[in-house]
């Protein structure tokens, strides 16, 4: 069974929960609070450091982030116009979260690609029969 929105049904108490780990579970919005948390980005900027992006994909992902209170987008009056997105208090509360699971991974990549394999190979061993 799915709940509204794609996400499979939950108890609806958990669901506001459910709805802001989609956002800063997200590759996309992980990868850009990193790069803000270095200082203020403009966006060809952004575009250019996060490899594989697309313009689309990172104007709904700053759009997102900044509808959920983590980016902030300052418009300057200049020809061209200048913007420039910062991370809130509340964004810069998520990089000490979104740093530790980066840890974790990285600590446990020979485990977890050693995982792979074993499944890979079973899975391989299972389809073979």
């Amino acid at each position: 069974m799915r709940a509204a929105g794609g996400y499979p049904a939950v108890a609806h108490s958990c669901q506001p929960a459910t709805d802001i780990l989609a956002r800063v579970g997200d590759k996309w919005s992980v990868l850009v609070v990193i790069l803000l948390g270095n200082g203020t980005k403009r966006f060809n900027e952004m575009r250019r450091l996060i490899n594989g992006i697309s313009q689309r994909m990172l104007t709904l992902t700053l759009r997102g982030l900044e509808r959920d209170g983590l980016v902030t987008r300052t418009v300057f009056p200049t020809v061209p116009p200048r913007v420039d997105y910062a991370l809130t208090d509340l964004g810069r509360s998520l990089l000490g979260p979104i740093s530790a699971l980066g840890a974790w991974a990285f600590g446990h990549r020979q485990e977890i690609d050693a995982a792979r394999l074993a499944y890979d190979i079973r899975a391989d061993t299972d389809s073979s029969s």
